[in-house]
């Protein structure tokens, strides 16, 4: 017999009795707070069309999730049989139902783990399932599911609706056309759904689609991107129009926090030795430093809050690279170093008010030794929460025990979900409000806090500071 899912109303906080009691008191008053999603990787697609349907279990919850298939890859299980794309259009498994039994007979893998926290509370909140999942009632919990989603009430919009989602940004390339966005805008829906900046695309040149990406940057800006002149004329130009659009923010990503100033003739000697193929990994370094600089002045003139997400050595396994392409959970944390790195930005860019910079980590030992001192000084700065890795219960715990004493609360941006699977956000948001509640209900019993100030901060953490940090009031 298969035990049931359960769902403890104080679940995830101190077994101390008063501690508890508190964190309980606390979470309840924002567990019903709309939700603030001001960053992740949901498809726009799905809200342009008023009648999207997600196809299949498999297709919702399992296929797009690399939390998932990273788990069960690292445990020998093959990404063809989990349904995967293959880069060369090799047949991997098309049958849903056998990629879900396959699932479901190893879900023991995630006990303890974010992703198990996270599904079994999609499973009961959002389809109403009971049952534990395992590999004796996958397929009726999968016919469970696959009966939700043919309803009225389990489309993207309504479920946002549902989710009480405020606010929901999405992650854009910066040569998106950005038509579904227009599509959801024209259509009259009440949804916030806005865009986020993305360039990675364009100015990492070490990637190995960039210069497809500069194509199709030139494509939708009407002219070649020739020089390195033309390429900052046309993220400017590309940055109003997401800004039109709605979107508050942009979002960068490189190896390490590095930045540096060259003049154009450098910048563009540079550009030009990536455009014949010949840039090497010191350029790149350089280029990619030079160009998060760029980005924070065009923040500095527009307004548009600069997400920066450094410290990840992406498609680390080359074989799971070549044969799927990006983003298949094989990226890998490296040590990263950005009280020097990010010095020439700070100095340039940091004491400007006008300018929102919101630093993410994956090196844990950065929060008390170089972030936090930081951000609790330049008035440029804020602290993204725990990113990827550690968005988890044990990794935010730690974020707030080494951040908050010298840095501050309102000197971090509250909570992201950063999720690929849009039915688990209410889920995200669910364990940062209970996390949040513990760790400001033991300030209180240790004294550190009165009960006042602790229902102001739990309200801040939930709902506040996100809005504020990315501009969305």
């Amino acid at each position: 017999m298969t035990d049931n899912i359960t769902l403890l109303p104080d679940r995830y906080f101190d077994p101390d009795p008063e501690q508890k009691e508190l964190a309980l008191h606390l979470y309840q008053q924002v567990a019903g707070k709309p939700l603030v999603c001001p960053h992740g990787h949901v498809d726009p697609a799905m809200f342009a069309d008023p009648d999207y349907k997600f196809g299949t279990p498999a297709d919702l919850l399992l296929i797009p999730d690399h939390y998932i298939f990273r788990m069960l890859y690292s445990q020998g299980m093959e990404l063809e049989k989990l349904g995967i794309p293959r880069q060369d259009g090799a047949p991997v498994e098309t049958d849903h139902r056998k990629i879900w039994q396959l699932f479901a007979n190893h879900f023991y893998l995630f006990r303890g783990t974010p992703t198990g926290m996270w599904f079994n509370h999609e499973l009961h909140d959002v389809f109403e399932i009971r049952e534990k999942l395992s590999g004796q009632n996958a397929q009726q919990i999968y016919d469970q599911i696959a009966e939700c989603l043919e309803k009225p009430e389990f489309r993207p919009r309504k479920l946002f609706e549902q989710f009480n989602i405020e606010i929901l940004a999405t992650t854009d390339a910066a040569s998106d056309t950005l038509d579904h966005h227009k599509a959801i805008k024209e259509s009259g829906w009440r949804g916030r759904v806005v865009p986020t900046f993305r360039p990675d695309g364009v100015v990492n040149i070490d990637r190995p689609d960039w210069r497809e990406n500069i194509s199709a940057l030139g494509g939708v800006c009407g002219y070649e991107i020739s020089s390195y002149k033309k390429l900052v004329g046309a993220l400017e130009s590309r940055r109003e129009f997401f800004k039109s659009m709605g979107a508050t923010a942009t979002d960068h990503a490189a190896l390490t926090p590095f930045t540096c100033e060259l003049t154009e003739d450098q910048a563009d000697a540079i550009f030009q030795r990536a455009l014949k193929g010949t840039a090497t990994e010191d350029d790149a370094t350089r280029f990619t430093g030079h160009m998060i600089m760029e980005n924070a002045r065009m923040s500095v003139e527009d307004g548009l809050v600069m997400q920066f997400h450094p410290g990840s050595l992406r498609n680390y396994n080359d074989l799971i690279f070549n044969r799927f392409g990006f983003d298949k959970g094989c990226d890998i944390p490296v040590q990263v170093d950005y009280t020097r790195n990010m010095r020439p930005l700070l100095n340039k860019y940091g004491n400007d008010h006008r300018l929102t910079l919101i630093l993410f980590t994956l090196d844990e030992t950065t929060y008390s030794r170089e972030l936090a001192p930081i951000a609790g000084h330049f008035p440029s700065v804020k602290l993204g929460p725990p990113w990827w890795l550690h968005d988890s219960l044990n990794g935010m715990r730690r974020y707030r025990d080494q951040v908050m004493e010298t840095a501050g609360l309102y000197n971090t941006a509250g909570f992201n979900d950063d999720t690929r699977a849009f039915p688990s956000i209410p889920a995200r948001h669910d364990l940062s409000r209970r996390v949040d509640a513990n760790w400001i209900a033991g300030l209180v019993v240790r004294g550190i806090l009165d009960l006042e100030d602790a229902q102001e901060m739990i309200h801040d953490t939930a709902y506040r500071l996100a809005k504020r940090a990315y501009k969305f009031d």
